[in-house]
């Protein structure tokens, strides 16, 4: 049996997504999360075998929380559901080491082959994704850099993102400000809007 974790925020795509992969006789949800928060606490009580994330959760997003995963849990293995479909969220979430990443459009039977995989330990990327994301410019921002200025797209200050990285207030300043000169940004909203438009965020 394997044992899967799902973050999804959406109510009803979470249920039938559980409801789709509870006809699968050798898969098991064994916990729903509706929050980027409370991915990590999560796997680590009930100890999934794949940990199935939307990227775009409240309080923090399903990429930063499976790059902590690769260091708490490494025997959890991630697989990213999108519905953004951007390249440089493709490259953020091999940097992550993610072991699969799919859109949210895949079939019942699609998905459920892909968590088998991961399980397996391999690797499942979707083709078109893929493609592009070798085609796009890559990001000029750092890895860091990212993650600031996608936790301030949230609408978190700097203030509660030192809090939440163990960072000084003055140095996610330093971040936020170089991320904007970098991406050519008149203000830290327009660098965000250029980043998400490359898809860097």
């Amino acid at each position: 049996m394997i044992r899967i974790l799902l973050a999804e925020d959406v109510h009803l795509l979470r249920k039938a997504l559980v409801e789709l992969l509870s006809l699968e006789a050798d898969l098991e949800v064994v916990a729903e999360v509706v929050s980027g928060a409370g991915i990590v606490p999560a796997v680590l009580q009930v100890r999934p075998d794949v940990a199935v994330l939307d990227i775009d959760l409240p309080e923090r997003d399903g990429l930063d929380a499976a790059a902590e995963l690769q260091t708490v849990a490494p025997d959890c293995r991630v697989l990213i559901l999108t519905g953004l479909n951007k390249p440089g969220q493709l490259r953020t979430a091999l940097r992550a080491r993610v072991a699969g990443f799919l859109p949210k459009d895949v079939g019942p039977a699609e998905l459920a082959h892909a968590i088998r995989t991961v399980a397996a330990g391999g690797r499942v990327l979707d083709p078109a994704l893929t493609a592009a994301a070798l085609e796009a410019a890559p990001s000029p921002l750092s890895q860091r850099e990212t993650q600031v200025l996608r936790m301030s797209a949230t609408g978190a200050d700097p203030l509660e993102i030192a809090g939440r990285l163990f960072l000084t207030q003055g140095t996610v300043r330093n971040y936020l400000t170089s991320a904007q000169v970098k991406l050519g940004g008149r203000n830290r909203v327009d660098a965000i809007r250029i980043a998400t438009e490359s898809g860097w965020l």
